[in-house]
């Protein structure tokens, strides 16, 4: 039998009122590292709008997960207001997750004032510091962090908790061969690179058994040589699905340090981006390596479909398709081709409404023009600036 998208689901413990979810987009809106009113905001209104669950953008197991000092840390102090962000998602009656995790690579030591960590020494193009090696007592201790965190979102009335194991962040760092240079247990072989990724999914599925569904956000390719792709990202999956601690895969795509618009597609708004970033990093993106590396990919609907295809094939596990999906006709399509989700992003950002009036039969596709000028907002609020009035 075929899914309908807007019927109520089942993902995990967890009962959905529809199989729509607001993808974790990065809202920067924690200019202490706490949750803050827009915040809250910005989530009641894709939730008003119709969606079944939606996604609390990255929150960092340990300081040093943080991409930049304004992410918040999941700990003690900023649990009370993750209650309330919850609390509040709840009245509207959606569901909500957190994006927890562990930046890795990805995180700006210089801007959360203690050093990164990742599978290998590497230098960092955003700190313009050296990013350590994890050594085996770091990796321990972000275990050990990752249970933590577990807890506490699950206490703060979190219903599903999404593990981050994509775009270049820790996890997915110890995944890719050409940056996991290590000679240890965690190098080498892929079960041995995919030993971390599948021991936090095991002691975050210990820690809160049926008390929230657990899911995996993966990245099927990173778009580059030098990051971890498929095949191998399908047998990972395997892996994981045959662990058994995982509700459903979210299937990703690309990479936060080796090629960001491989998972945006569209237009590239190099000068905003520019505007927004710290001096070193505008000069850098004035260079042709700084400008090669926001490759441009045209956008076109499903973009991720056929890869995602690979991994509905390969696995039996309930999976989310995202990347530009837009239109009624394709969420159907993605329940008619064994997806149990779909999850939309720049679509709902644009118009938070959006499952509401395509339910009542008022629109069947979404008018974002992925012009990606949204993406240099996160620095100040992400939002449509379609939206904004022009002077």
């Amino acid at each position: 039998m075929v899914n309908n998208v807007f019927e109520p689901a089942t993902l995990g413990p967890i009962q959905l009122r529809n199989r729509t979810v607001k993808a974790a987009t990065f809202e920067g809106r924690t200019p202490d590292s706490l949750v803050t009113d827009e915040l809250i905001d910005y989530h009641l209104a894709p939730a008003r709008g119709g969606v079944g669950l939606t996604t609390v953008a990255y929150l960092a197991i340990a300081p040093e997960g943080r991409t930049q000092k304004e992410v918040i840390v999941v700990n003690e102090k900023s649990a009370p207001g993750l209650q309330r962000l919850t609390d509040a998602i709840h009245e509207t009656g959606a569901k909500i997750a957190g994006q927890l995790g562990h930046a890795g690579p990805v995180a700006n030591g210089r801007s959360n004032g203690v050093h990164a960590i990742a599978a290998s020494k590497m230098p960092s193009p955003l700190s313009m510091q050296m990013i350590k090696s994890a050594t085996a007592a770091d990796i321990t201790r972000v275990t050990k962090d990752y249970v933590r965190t577990a807890r506490i979102m699950v206490d703060a009335g979190f219903d599903v908790l999404e593990i981050h194991m994509a775009h270049g962040y820790l996890l997915s760092s110890f995944l890719a061969p050409k940056q996991n240079r290590r000679k240890d247990g965690w190098g080498g072989s892929l079960e041995n690179r995919a030993k971390f990724a599948r021991d936090v999914a095991r002691v975050v599925r210990e820690e809160v058994g049926d008390a929230a569904a657990v899911t995996a956000k993966i990245g099927m390719t990173e778009g580059s040589p030098a990051g971890f792709s498929m095949p191998e990202t399908l047998e990972f999956a395997q892996m994981l699905e045959a662990d058994g601690h995982l509700d459903a895969l979210e299937l990703s795509a690309g990479s936060s340090l080796l090629n960001p618009m491989y998972l945006f597609r569209g237009d590239v708004p190099l000068k905003e981006f520019a505007a927004n970033m710290p001096a070193f990093v505008r000069f850098g993106l004035k260079t042709p390596m700084g400008k090669s590396f926001f490759k441009s990919y045209p956008f076109e609907e499903a973009y991720l479909r056929e890869k995602a295809l690979a991994f509905r094939e390969g696995l039996s596990m309930p999976l989310i398709m995202l990347g530009g999906i837009n239109d009624k006709a394709t969420m159907d399509r993605a329940m008619e081709e064994g997806f149990e989700f779909v999850a939309m992003g720049r679509a709902l950002l644009r118009e938070p409404d959006l499952i509401n009036r395509m339910q009542a039969g008022e629109t069947t596709q979404g008018i974002c023009i992925h012009c990606n000028q949204c993406m240099p907002t996160i620095y100040s609020g992400t939002r449509c600036t379609v939206l904004e009035p022009t002077a």
